[in-house]
């Protein structure tokens, strides 16, 4: 038995030996770039993938290690006064470079590749944990490199999820915040900045502050979305809500762009829905859900959507619309928080065009999806300059009622399907985005991935034109994606006042680039 157990073993290992001897001999032949460029998939599914797991499991045993060993808040004041440390060691170097975060560019979920962390002094943070959940005031207080999907697993078994949980397991607190994060809850409670309650920071003097609504709160308005531009984010305490065990989702087709923007306004003004989300598959065709928190679900009717085997989230939604039906269904509500995660929205069918078939999701779905941070590693020039001038990744932020134009204006400059549509609130707070008046106005994501199929789509021209429909109904870019504006174009879009004046008392000119520089591509280029 033990002998025909290791003929066995030896045969698997041989066969594996000569898989990658072909593959290796195929890709000499072809040359490294022409497989990475044409041929991405075999790339990422025979390498990409097995080191994600890899990626995942050191992650998950080392933030087991933390909770077993209760390290995380013992050593966080430690940790925060090697970051001061750094800083003070800049101060007596002479202040000669702009200081940035010492993690490298790759490990952020944007595409965008930061030139700037070569030139600039980089101060190491380290600060992944999770370090208090306070049940009697409903906060959770985090360190800034703590990511949705780790986030979610600590507090749902607790019974607790916070009420603004971004799509993709990896986005951190810190790039929420310094950034901005939304997911389809943020009708009800804005976008993930407004579910912060206060923040702690390291300033360009060394100094440790707390800000809040009624403590250094000018800082504590300035610090979303200025891309750590203000100071180092060391830690932030967020809101918290009671976590249910499951979404009661109710998938409804539309057809014609009127009736679809009329049915996502009513639903996204309505208080009793938990969750509005919308995909639109081509101009006039969408699907529209809502979502309620519920502990009762009907057996018959429960979807384990995140199970590795299942559909991508975006192909199921899709058969309600082929279909031309409604449909109800209870998802466990941590794998409706992440629904999105294993298909990268809808990014993957680009780079494994097969990843949605059947055989490959129950043979090598688990393995599914690869780190966007590696991906971002391993694509090289050429095919960074071909994303850049053949793919689009932008989320545009416009008030509600500018969303049948605003679609209209997307279809004629991208054409790219299925375009996610995602309500939010905006509240008249100070900081860099708020309404154009003094009341709170209903906000829509649009987000486009994909690959543009408009004729005279030309990466900077075309973008350029979006930015300007975008700041004519005074709406945002998010700041993750590729920005073409001039610096005049981008303070008018962004209102600067209150970033400038804070920028000007705490000495950060000399500290810390402005935003613009670091975001812009007419700045960086």
């Amino acid at each position: 038995m033990e002998r025909e157990r290791a003929v066995g073993v030896m045969s698997a290992l041989w066969s594996v030996g000569a898989g990658l001897l072909l593959l290796l001999l195929w890709v000499r032949h072809r040359g490294l770039e022409a497989v990475l460029v044409h041929h991405r998939w075999v790339f990422v599914c025979f390498f990409l993938m097995p080191l994600s797991i890899l990626f995942d499991i050191y992650y998950q045993l080392r933030a087991w290690a933390v909770w077993r060993l209760h390290s995380a808040p013992r050593q966080h004041a430690q940790r925060v006064r090697h970051i001061q440390q750094q800083v003070r060691e800049w101060k007596k170097e002479g202040s000669k470079r702009y200081m940035c975060t010492g993690r490298p560019g790759w490990l952020t979920v944007s595409l965008r590749v930061g030139k700037y962390k070569k030139t600039h002094k980089n101060i190491m943070i380290n600060l992944m944990d999770v370090l208090e959940v306070d049940s009697e005031r409903q906060v959770v207080r985090v360190e800034p490199l703590v990511s949705m999907g780790q986030l979610t697993a600590y507090l749902n078994p607790m019974g607790w999820t916070i009420p603004v949980v971004p799509e993709l397991d990896d986005l951190t607190v810190g790039g929420l915040i310094m950034g901005t994060g939304i997911e389809s809850s943020s009708h009800i409670y804005g976008l993930f900045q407004h579910t912060c309650v206060a923040y702690e920071l390291v300033l360009a003097d060394g100094s440790l502050v707390r800000c809040s609504p009624t403590e250094n709160s000018d800082l504590f308005y300035a610090v979303p979305w200025s891309c750590g531009t203000l100071g180092f984010l060391v830690a932030a305490e967020i809101k918290m809500i009671p976590a249910k065990k499951y979404v009661k989702i109710h998938y409804e087709p539309v057809r014609g762009l009127q009736k679809i923007c009329e049915k996502f306004t009513e639903e996204s003004q309505k208080k009793e829905n938990s969750f509005v989300e919308g995909l639109l598959y081509s101009l006039d065709e969408a699907v529209i859900m809502t979502g309620v928190l519920t502990d009762e679900a009907e057996q018959s009717k429960i979807n384990r959507i995140g199970n590795y085997y299942k559909p991508w989230f975006f192909k199921h939604v899709e058969k309600y619309l082929k279909a031309d039906r409604t449909g109800v269904e209870y998802i466990p509500s941590r794998h409706y928080y992440h629904r999105h995660t294993r298909s990268i929205f809808w990014e993957l069918q680009d780079i494994i065009p097969f990843g949605n078939n059947p055989v490959f999701r129950y043979l090598f779905g688990w393995m599914v999806p690869p780190k966007i941070s590696l991906l971002k590693l391993t694509q090289g020039e050429a095919i960074r300059k071909l994303y850049e001038q053949h793919h689009v990744v932008q989320d545009m932020l416009v008030p509600m009622k500018n969303l049948e134009k605003s679609i209209q204006t997307f279809h004629v400059d991208l054409n790219v399907y299925p375009i996610w549509l995602c309500p939010f609130i905006l509240p008249n707070n100070p900081g860099m985005v708020h309404p154009k008046g003094n009341e709170t106005e209903l906000y829509v994501d649009i987000g486009a991935y994909g690959e543009p199929k408009s004729k005279q789509f030309e990466a900077r021209a075309s973008m350029r034109q979006m930015e300007k429909f975008v700041r004519s109904v005074h709406g945002f870019q998010m700041l993750y994606a590729d920005c073409y504006m001039t610096r005049e174009e981008f303070w008018d879009m962004f209102d600067g006042s209150l970033y400038h004046k804070l920028r000007e008392q705490m000495n950060c000119k000399d500290a810390f680039p402005e935003v613009y520089d670091k975001i812009c591509k007419a700045a960086r280029h």
